[in-house]
């Protein structure tokens, strides 16, 4: 075959495939509507299996489902009739994909799933197989050729049921109003959404939970509102109501190493002029690595026009699992 050759296989592989995914839209019919709304008002779990190829696609399509709000995984049907049956529970619902809904490993446990009263859905391209009948819901992923020119190998049909799944988990999403932030904490690369997604403003202390004193305030009643706010730290402000500097906990043990009057000395002379801040809408793992770097647990946080907007701890970097 010369380089022609290989680049109309091509071609024609990707045409046929692309006829195979515009022909599914005219199946988002009523069936599709019952498979979302056994999946939505289910108490428990979606079960994806599937044998060989159709095992791989569901494999992907147990996965996306999970990363998108639906609690899904992946049980192989053989391996099912050998105990791992046990992890179907009667609340969950069984998406089963086999292209000719007769392949063996799925049809024999459909006894037991009847048994266990749980939901099925099938995927097939043939709406008169076994596996087709026997499901509460039936989504058609025929194909009328295979890509694979010797009609053979799965192509064209485990595209089709590939972006069947994705249909339906994307319908699922928007149906459970599952937000970019639910993706962060819910995705299994849970650290990496909360790392790109995540901001100091989602996280910080702000308004009547801010610590603060004026800068005329004694050490003792500053101390009353450390404890009250409960930071480990207070902001001093002064009189055109600045920050002009913190007394944390560290300043507080130098200061009961000398001889000053808890009662009689203004906050003023004891606090730290210096302090580092971070931006609201800089990323959390940002404010962890200036905590980091400088070996501090607190950060004072500037809005964009430089005013002062909250406070972030270190507990709260461990809290939200961003460190």
């Amino acid at each position: 075959m010369d380089k022609n050759g290989l680049k109309q296989t091509a071609l024609r592989t990707i045409g046929l495939e692309r006829e195979a995914i515009d022909s599914l839209s005219s199946r988002i019919d009523e069936s599709f509507q019952h498979a979302c709304e056994l999946i939505l008002d289910s108490q428990g779990r979606v079960i994806v299996m599937g044998m060989g190829k159709s095992g791989h696609i569901a494999n992907k399509i147990a996965a996306t489902l999970a990363s998108t709000g639906t609690p899904a995984h992946f049980v192989h049907p053989a391996e099912a009739s050998h105990g791992d049956i046990g992890m179907v529970t009667d609340q969950d619902i069984v998406i089963a994909i086999s292209n000719s809904g007769t392949t063996a490993e799925v049809v024999s446990i459909l006894p037991i799933l009847k048994r266990k009263g749980v939901s099925l859905i099938a995927l097939t391209g043939n709406k008169s197989s076994p596996l087709a009948k026997e499901a509460n819901a039936h989504l058609d992923i025929s194909v009328s050729e295979e890509a694979c020119p010797l009609g053979l190998a799965p192509t064209t049909s485990t595209t089709a049921t590939l972006v069947m799944g994705d249909a339906l988990a994307m319908a699922l999403l928007e149906a459970r109003g599952f937000t970019a932030e639910d993706f962060a904490f819910s995705h299994p690369g849970g650290n990496l959404g909360r790392r790109l997604l995540l901001k100091v403003s989602d996280i910080m202390h702000s308004g009547d939970d801010i610590p603060q004193v004026v800068e005329h305030t004694t050490v003792k009643d500053s101390l009353l509102e450390m404890s009250a706010k409960k930071l480990g730290m207070t902001t001093v402000t002064n009189e055109s109501g600045k920050v002009c500097g913190v007394f944390t906990d560290g300043d507080l043990r130098r200061f009961l190493d000398s001889n000053h009057d808890l009662n009689e000395t203004p906050i003023r002379d004891v606090m730290t002029s210096s302090f580092r801040s971070v931006g609201s809408n800089s990323l959390a793992t940002e404010a962890a690595r200036i905590m980091e770097d400088n070996e501090i647990y607190t950060l004072l946080v500037i809005g964009e026009d430089d005013d002062f907007q909250g406070i972030i701890t270190m507990h709260d970097l461990l809290k939200a699992n961003v460190v």
